[in-house]
């Protein structure tokens, strides 16, 4: 299937699948064209700021209104409670894909949280396992969801369009948005970033000026595409962290036409146009910001997506990987492909690794010796992709991730090697 997207971000977007869909100069006429019915989807309070609002409108064969009741499902979410409280640096092994029938949903497993979902702010992040195309429709109303593929191709099929997303792709979708995952290859691996807070949106660029980092006109929405589908479906929502079902008598992806902003999209992480130094010292990593979203409190993110990607080192007399430190945010990591250039084995894609607030790391002692003795000729870091959840408040792990045989039990130990080289008789 050819795919066909709108480019651009946080812009209003129109689309229809059958010309004259869309109303001219009414978004709820009184008898809509084709017989559709005319919904709003809104993403924010009504009364926001014009800028902050996201709002999308749809025409739609039925409305969504149109369901049963909702049942609790007897299999809910893997990962379990919240574990014990640990101020402890983590790092875990990937995930094992399953042997059985999985999907999507089922393969979702949650890892470390901040807030609950019925918190109007906070993250939480799962790994995703999947071996089969969902046949149900999933909607989340906690949060809008940020989908890392770190194995295999997707095709999401959602109310306002198609996207097909692989690795080194990124993909978002709205809070409350319908759709379904179905697999491209045998099995599928990755990372998702549940956003409870603010809508994600561009970072500002502040001194860096009007260009860099990621440009707006590489995200790319989808276009109109339709289901007109009399037969039963599954539809599953995850409400206050619980998943709940009702059966429908056709497919909830039935949006003929839209225009809103209130959209999924995509993004290609290799065009992210990395800035650095040619100087001495490097940027902290918020330079490296594909995507946040802000607090009341400028500058403090309830969630960043920051990646470290391809890029050359040039600075003088410098130490070059990221310095050794100690932080206010709280960092979740993940690798896509490659190696990440501060760690020299143990940190594996699929894997992850959690650094909380005020966690002193760094740099392993082997990437450190090497660093502190490297000719400073220009070094390109190339074949990798890392990238990094980043939040204002604590995140603690799932009492899966905790006991789960993937927890590495001596992360510790990749800084233990690091000699006492001080020498006051040395300068």
């Amino acid at each position: 299937m050819n795919l066909e997207y709108l480019s651009g971000f946080g812009n209003e977007f129109a689309s229809e699948a059958l010309p004259g869909a869309l109303p001219v100069g009414q978004n709820s006429p009184q008898k809509a064209p084709y017989g559709l019915y005319t919904e709003l989807f809104s993403g924010t309070a009504f009364t926001m700021a014009r800028s902050e609002a996201r709002r999308t409108w749809l025409y739609r064969i039925q409305p969504s209104a149109n369901h049963p009741a909702f049942s609790k499902l007897e299999r809910q979410l893997a990962g379990g409670p919240l574990g014990a409280v640990t101020p402890n640096r983590l790092r875990w092994n990937p995930l094992d894909i399953p042997g059985e029938p999985t999907d999507f949903i089922d393969g979702l497993v949650g890892m470390v949280a901040n807030a609950g979902s019925q918190k109007p702010s906070g993250i939480s992040i799962h790994t995703y396992l999947a071996n089969c195309s969902m046949e149900r429709v999933f909607f989340n109303a906690d949060g809008e969801l940020l989908i890392v593929p770190e194995q295999g191709r997707l095709r999401i099929a959602t109310e306002l369009g198609v996207l097909e997303v692989e690795p080194l792709e990124i993909v978002v979708l709205p809070r409350g948005l319908k759709f379904r995952v179905e697999l491209l290859d045998a099995q599928a691996r990755g990372y998702v970033a549940e956003n409870h807070g603010a809508p994600l949106r561009l970072p500002d660029l502040g001194p860096i000026g009007s260009n860099g980092l990621a440009n707006p006109r590489d995200f790319l929405s989808p276009v109109a595409h339709y289901e007109d589908l009399k037969q039963p479906t599954t539809l599953v929502q995850k409400f206050l962290g619980e998943l709940w079902a009702c059966e429908l008598d056709h497919s909830p992806l039935n949006v003929v036409a839209w225009h809103g902003n209130n959209v999924p999209y995509k993004y290609d992480l290799r065009r992210f146009n990395t800035l650095g130094t040619v100087s001495f010292d490097h940027p902290d990593p918020s330079i490296f910001t594909v995507l946040t979203s802000p607090t009341s409190v400028h500058g403090l993110a309830n969630l960043d997506f920051v990646i470290f990607p391809p890029r050359w080192m040039v600075a003088e007399n410098t130490f070059r990987p990221p310095w050794f430190h100690r932080n206010l945010m709280n960092e979740y990591m993940g690798l896509i492909q490659g190696a990440y250039d501060a760690k020299a084995e143990g940190f594996l894609p699929g894997g992850a690794s959690l650094h909380s607030c005020m966690s002193a790391h760094g740099p392993d002692g082997e990437t450190c010796t090497k660093a502190i003795n490297a000719d400073l000729a220009p070094h390109k870091i190339d074949n990798t992709m890392a990238f990094m959840f980043e939040t204002s408040q604590v995140l603690r792990p799932t009492q899966f991730a905790l006991e789960c045989s993937q927890l590495q039990p001596a992360y510790d130990a990749c800084w233990a090697s690091l000699p006492a080289t001080f020498n006051p008789n040395r300068r």
